[in-house]
């Protein structure tokens, strides 16, 4: 059984002399060592990796394809204890013609030989020269000296029966219109692996890196590329051994090129989610039926250890925040995004103010942001936003005089409106003791914060700005039909570990350094519904992380959950080790729990939220991403 779907998979680049079927064999075989004691549940090899790519005429020598055939004989007795799959390449003769082939060994054993669909022949490569395409064999099966009858053919799959199965293309089939990858996901096939002899030309590189990454994430798989290293020929061209693993568009790992001795690269990649993925993309099973895919031949592997401690495995820890080098172009589409969705819900209900709760919290200010956008996208002016800041029992001076010094540097219109008569008021009308401090006391203050809103907007012909997260509406942490309720919800699709990031850029190019540092301020308050009385000194009292445990957990925990279905004991362990050193086992353990545990409880407060914006690949809405029964039994996800 494999570690929660996840699978180990090495790109090899050995030395290579070119024509030295000997020399290379012992090589591989050193590199199948070394790759199955790092763990290794696959490797691929580059293209002829056997004889080398760049034979040239030498590949019609029968005394060289022997030689091929015996050095392949050679490889597999020499790594059959290992039992771990490769993937190599060869020439092999067969009726009357030579193919490129890729053989899959394992355990002393070739299970299955694919060859080459497209042969390039331009002014670089003349492979037409010597082989012959995939398209011409009519065999399905072959005699292989010393192995028996081989399958042969580009219908091959091959599968543990689990989550690990994949298929082959080689080199230039990648750069085909229709690449024979895009048929063998379609039939099954989570991992493509790809032996590959490309020239290292300027640009190259990264097209090739672009490709291999464009092609995992239409395949919605794993891609695994191994060129032909700089031991080949260098009469006309140079190989750079260009080495990458991709994961549904992302590049997992990446080898050095022009590396003089043998190279092996890992990725841990999570299967399970792929096809979990797979099951809930509609294009992918949409394109399965428009493709009149033709039968595969299911190779089944010999059982092997697929035990996986995930040391190579990309886990971020803040999965929805944009990678540094794309954050600055990833948070101006967001927040335009967000902004551009307020506007069209302000030109279509001709709406004359947009009125916000402001508390001088994240939430808040991130849509206070949004609504200044907004009207700049509609050439109205600042003071078309009505802030409103509400101070009540909890309410501590940090956060109203941030509230307060933003809504003055932004222009906006602003008024206060106290709220604790008001809700003293209404303590009475309850025949309620305020020194109890249970949900009655709380959610009275929300719901007075609401209902000042909505009437507000009712008497500027506005409309309320919701400033709920989706971090909240995960966890229900919300007053129903309190804070939980508004006319259009900005935030509704946004985590509070992005708000953060989202901040920052924004503190960081809004050209006011006063306005900055109070925003800066904000990100560095603690979290807080701020609805019970601050402690005696005035600082904070009531802390949300201290309540349902980190943000950055419950954070991590939605992704994986949500977009992968990942499960409560995969979850837990995702968690540590993705925040190792970070967090501790009991908190991670505790925080699961409560997301768990209030996830499937607070369903009914999801069942029925305001209109909102979709910015990223998770959101909560019942009427799009997440149909899920308000009464629906949470028994089975207890971790």
């Amino acid at each position: 059984m494999s570690t929660y779907g996840y699978y180990r998979l090495a790109a090899a680049t050995p030395r290579v002399k070119v024509a030295d079927v000997a020399f290379n064999a012992d090589e591989m075989v050193k590199a199948m060592r070394e790759a199955a004691k790092g763990g290794a549940h696959a490797v691929l090899f580059p293209e002829l990796s056997l004889t080398g790519a760049s034979c040239g005429d030498l590949f019609f020598q029968p005394h060289l394809q022997q030689a091929a055939l015996r050095s392949l004989a050679h490889f597999a007795a020499e790594t059959a204890r290992l039992n771990v799959p490769a993937v190599l390449g060869l020439p092999l003769f067969v009726e009357e013609g030579l193919y490129n082939v890729a053989a899959v060994v394992q355990g002393g054993h070739v299970l299955g030989l694919v060859p080459k669909s497209f042969l390039p022949n331009n002014r670089g490569d003349y492979e037409r020269r010597q082989f012959r395409p995939a398209a011409d064999l009519s065999l399905s099966e072959v005699e292989l000296p010393g192995f028996g009858v081989v399958p042969i053919g580009t219908d091959l799959v091959f599968t543990d029966r689990g989550d690990f199965t994949f298929g082959i293309e080689i080199g230039a089939d990648l750069w085909s219109v229709v690449p024979p990858s895009s048929m063998l996901a379609m039939q099954g096939a989570r991992v493509i692996f790809n032996p590959g002899a490309a020239p290292a030309l300027a640009g190259s590189s990264s097209y090739c890196k672009g490709l291999v990454a464009q092609q995992s994430a239409r395949c919605l798989a794993a891609y695994v590329y191994a060129s032909a290293a700089v031991g080949e020929s260098t009469q006309d061209v140079v190989f750079g051994g260009q080495s990458v693993i991709a994961d549904n568009g992302r590049i997992a790992a990446e080898g050095s090129m022009f590396a003089r001795e043998t190279q092996i690269i890992y990725a841990d990649i999570d299967l399970q989610r792929l096809g979990a993925a797979r099951s809930s993309e509609g294009t992918f099973n949409d394109s399965r039926n428009a493709a009149g895919l033709l039968p595969v031949r299911r190779i089944t592997l010999a059982k092997f250890d697929a035990r996986c401690d995930l040391s190579y495995a990309c886990l971020p820890s803040r999965p929805f925040i944009p990678a540094p080098e794309d954050q600055k172009t990833r948070c101006e589409e967001i927040l335009n995004t967000q902004a551009a969705a307020l506007a069209k819900r302000v030109e279509h209900t001709h709406a004359r103010s947009l009125v916000i709760g402001i508390s001088g919290g994240l939430d808040s200010t991130l849509a206070l942001m949004v609504c200044v956008r907004a009207c700049r996208m509609l050439n109205l002016p600042n003071t078309t936003i009505l802030a409103v800041t509400m101070p009540g029992f909890g309410t501590t001076g940090r956060t109203y005089n941030n509230a307060v010094a933003m809504m003055k540097l932004l222009g906006v219109t602003f008024k206060e409106v106290n709220i604790k008569e008001s809700c003293l008021l209404q303590f009475q009308d309850l025949d309620f003791d305020p020194s109890l401090r249970t949900s009655t006391y709380e959610n009275v203050q929300a719901r007075q914060r609401t209902s000042i809103l909505m009437n507000l907007a009712n008497k500027t012909g506005g409309m309320v700005v919701g400033t709920g997260d989706l971090s909240e509406i995960a966890l229900g942490w919300s007053t129903y039909n309190g804070d939980h309720m508004s006319m259009y919800g900005v935030n509704c699709s946004v985590p509070k570990t992005l708000i953060r990031c989202l901040l920052s850029y924004e503190a960081a190019h809004c050209g006011d350094a006063r306005l900055a540092e109070t925003i800066q301020d904000v990100i560095d308050t603690p979290v807080s519904p701020e609805l019970l009385p601050p402690a005696d000194d005035g600082s904070m009292e009531q802390k949300t992380e201290d309540i349902l445990g980190p943000y950055d957990l419950h954070d991590f925990f939605l992704y994986h959950f949500i977009k992968y279905g990942a499960e409560p004991t995969k979850l837990r362990v995702l968690a540590q080790v993705a925040f190792a050193g970070e967090f501790s086992e009991a908190l991670i353990g505790r925080t699961l729990e409560t997301f768990l545990r209030r996830f499937f409880q607070q369903q009914f407060k999801r069942s029925c939220v305001p209109d909102g914006p979709k910015v990223g690949s998770i959101a909560l809405s019942p009427r799009g991403d997440w149909r899920m029964p308000t009464d629906a039994c949470g028994e089975l996800w207890k971790p």
